[in-house]
């Protein structure tokens, strides 16, 4: 956008009146082995650029620091600091959630704030967030999350057109605000966003909803697929979350993670998103399960009082969740097959090889482990694995993986279920086998009904 809407978006910002009469927060912050710079930049933003009438406490949550100046260093520091800060030491490593928990427990403010241990609150970051609250309880609200390097500390400004999404192997991604959305706030973009997840470092919830609404799922270690969690269970149990773009706040985005995940990292990030899919993705988690066939491997632990929150708050599937809420998502409510695409003469599967944009699709042993076989023939005529499309630009091929597009054309399949064919409608030529010059890569040649031109569209479920 143009600097000069910029702008004019910032100063109607500046010119928002809030009521009076708002509700106090808790702010809550996890640190671990956290430094401290970086701490204390983050506790004197929320103290200097918050109404003092308005923030109740900051709690820290240590979970489990090794460094010495967080310790009594620290508990001596805080001390006389203009608002209370009281310190809550975890006795030992138990992760984000965990701490949050503990944290969220120990407030006394009618709403908890949730920050990151390494932030900048900015002037006017707390009001949006708490009026919107009071004007829906049940609204869970993030601020524009702004990115401070962690180079140079440089402060940029986050953008408001981008929303929090998800892909098949439900890693969080920020995607572009779309226009129904757009449509929805009439051009307003001091509104807040509809988003369908949340980054879950940075939000503010209603304490008395955060306890209605399950808190988290205590079954989860350390961190990871908790804000996924939160954000299906919100909006699939009659709350919404969004993006209150009048408010920001900066976060250091750290190249690499500077601690250590017991278990190890893969561990611990699938336990958690197995357990989340089980618990609110219904029959959606397949997709989850074949592109990422490790996953059913790992013990997620009993998940039927998560299950039971579930039926209790009478929650919504997750099929109305992408259908209202997602109807972007790289899931497709609906599609003929999940699985493999196999050549019925030469028995090799479609292959997407190193799943990146712009390469051919290869064809190879099929190996019935999902991962890069997995495609999905949607009721769109999409031929998709997460966010890549089989897409034919030019007669006679090279086929290739570009990102969906949603306007069919080069990205258009008519699968004959009789016939057994692949035919590419722009160019009314079908699939087929590979070429002598190229035994790794399919080719498209005029329809002919041939073995080399029948593929098996097979269903697979690799979830318990």
């Amino acid at each position: 956008y143009p600097k000069a809407r910029l702008f004019s978006f910032c100063s109607r910002c500046k010119t928002k009146v809030y009521p009076d009469e708002l509700p106090n927060t808790s702010v809550v912050i996890v640190f671990h082995n956290e430094a401290w710079s970086t701490l204390l930049r983050t506790v004197y933003s929320v103290i200097n650029r918050s109404p003092r009438y308005l923030l109740s406490e900051v709690i820290l949550v240590d979970d489990a620091s090794e460094r010495d100046f967080l310790k009594l260093t620290l508990e001596n520091y805080v001390k006389n600091l203009e608002v209370p800060v009281k310190i809550i030491r975890m006795e030992e490593r138990s992760g984000l959630i965990r701490a949050r928990l503990r944290g969220a427990a120990a407030s006394k403010g009618q709403v908890i704030t949730f920050l990151d241990a390494h932030c900048e609150c900015t002037l006017g970051w707390l009001e949006p967030l708490l009026a919107r609250i009071k004007e829906d309880r049940k609204t869970v609200v993030c601020p524009i999350i702004d990115v401070i390097s962690d180079d140079t500390f440089e402060y940029m400004a986050g953008s408001d057109m981008t929303y929090g999404g998800f892909n098949w192997k439900l890693n969080f991604r920020w995607y572009p605000v779309p226009q129904r959305e757009m449509d929805r706030r009439k051009g307003d973009r001091t509104l807040p966003v509809r988003t369908p997840t949340m980054a879950g470092g940075l939000f503010s919830i209603d304490r008395n909803y955060f306890e209605e609404i399950g808190t988290y799922d205590a079954g989860m270690d350390i961190w990871g697929g908790e804000n996924l969690e939160m954000s299906f269970r919100i909006w699939q149990c009659g709350g919404s979350l969004e993006i209150v773009t009048c408010s920001h706040v900066g976060h250091v985005f750290r190249k690499a993670t500077p601690y250590t995940f017991p278990g190890g990292t893969g561990h611990v990030i699938n336990k958690n998103n197995r357990r989340l899919a089980e618990v609110w993705m219904d029959e959606f988690k397949d997709f989850f399960y074949i592109i990422s066939p490790g996953v059913v491997k790992v013990d997620y632990g009993d998940v039927s009082v998560r299950k039971t929150l579930r039926e209790n708050l009478k929650c919504k599937p997750f099929s109305w969740y992408l259908e209202n809420i997602y109807p972007d998502s790289q899931i497709p409510r609906r599609y003929y097959s999940l699985g493999e695409i196999r050549n019925v003469e030469t028995n090799q599967c479609l292959d997407n090889m190193g799943r990146k944009e712009n390469e051919k699709v290869g064809i190879f042993n099929c190996h019935g482990m999902g991962g890069n076989q997995v495609f999905s023939y949607t009721a769109d005529k999409e031929i998709r694995t997460d966010d890549l499309c089989l897409d034919v630009s030019r007669l006679s091929g090279p086929v290739i993986m570009l990102k969906c597009h949603h306007m069919r054309g080069n990205q258009l399949w008519e699968y004959d279920a009789e016939r057994l064919t692949l035919r590419h409608v722009n160019s009314n030529q079908c699939l087929d086998e590979p070429s002598e010059e190229d035994k790794m890569v399919p080719t498209m040649q005029d329809c002919s009904g041939s073995r080399s031109q029948q593929w098996l569209l097979r269903n697979m479920t690799l979830g318990a």
